[in-house]
């Protein structure tokens, strides 16, 4: 059996506990049930003495600055205000080697600005929480940011905003690396949304006009689901708006300040999503997928596949699928 996937996760005092806890929840649970090995989950001191969280929970660090170096993904938590002024020189000094040898690295909101310090992200797309975005640009313009993103992926270095899109990024590190179908069983697992691309905006932006509520309807969701469960079909906005009870154009703009993508992209976002769980769990032709994803030819599929993953149905079905099952065969 291969060895598990190292995240090492770079802890600094106050830090938040809700971001703290993401990454302890994704890839510190024994989840072997989905992929085995799971990842190893290793908690690293940024700093000397006894930390804590923001909320004052004892953290345990029984890892140091030097554990990151054998670390497979080395995540940087969020930062309280003092580290981001000043961040601790060896933990600087880590993320740098890290860099420097090829690692993956990752910050978790206010972590950017220990990347940043570190130099590793000028002339790279970089996100942090909305709240820091003015004091962020400021003090690093070769930073290439992104204040609306919910998570940025530029080469091997991702980085979050805040709180909900910390889980967001999580569960796309481990569509990375196991596929989709099993990001999708964490996510259930853990009652959250399947997925949200990283360019969706951070937070709702105020509506240009109030939008009657109506009595089925309390948001998206319902229609999303809704969809989600028609894929098969030649869904259109009209059909969509028609579910949500609101005029075309009403629910265009609506769909497209809520979620910060139109109505079909979205859909097609999710019918590529449903067709790389088919490839990862059936042997499906890739016709028939085509069909049960709503693109109804394979050239369709194909061509829609590649710009969204940038390979081709049979490649991911390779990648994924083939290696699950040589995993299985060797346990």
């Amino acid at each position: 059996m291969s060895s598990p996937h190292v995240v090492a996760v770079a802890v600094t005092d106050a830090t938040a506990t809700f971001e703290l806890a993401v990454p302890c929840e994704v890839f510190g649970l024994d989840r072997s049930d989905l992929a085995d090995p799971w990842y190893e989950l290793r908690l690293c001191a940024a700093q000397p003495g006894q930390l804590t969280t923001a909320a004052g929970l004892v953290v345990p660090t029984p890892y140091g600055l030097a554990d990151l170096a054998d670390a497979d993904t080395l995540v940087v938590a969020a930062a309280a205000r003092p580290v981001q002024l000043d961040p601790p020189p060896g933990l600087v000094a880590a993320v740098r080697k890290a860099y420097e040898a090829g690692k993956r690295i990752v910050s978790l909101c206010s972590g950017a600005y220990i990347l940043a310090a570190a130099g590793i992200l000028d002339g790279r797309r970089a996100t942090t929480h909305w709240m820091n975005a003015g004091d962020f640009a400021h003090r690093f313009p070769a930073v290439r940011f992104e204040p609306d993103a919910l998570y940025t992926e530029d080469g091997p270095i991702l980085t979050s905003a805040g709180t909900g899109a910390v889980i967001d990024m999580c569960l796309h590190l481990v569509r990375r690396d196991h596929g989709s179908a099993v990001a999708n069983e964490v996510a259930r697992r853990m009652v959250v949304p399947p997925h949200r691309e990283g360019g969706q905006t951070q937070y709702a932006k105020p509506l240009p006009r109030p939008v009657a509520r109506t009595n089925d309807d309390d948001g998206l969701a319902p229609v999303l689901a809704w969809a989600r469960d028609r894929l098969h079909e030649p869904l259109t906005v009209a059909d969509l708006a028609r579910r949500a009870h609101l005029a075309e154009r009403t629910f265009a703009r609506r769909f497209r300040t809520t979620l910060g993508t139109t109505p079909l992209q979205w859909l097609l976002q999710e019918r590529v999503r449903l067709a790389q769980e088919l490839l990862e769990t059936t042997a499906d032709p890739v016709e028939t997928i085509a069909r049960r994803t709503g693109f109804g030819s394979a050239a369709n599929l194909r061509h829609h596949f590649g710009r969204q993953t940038g390979v081709s149905p049979q490649t991911y079905r390779h990648v994924f699928r083939d290696r699950a099952a040589a995993a299985t065969a060797k346990a």
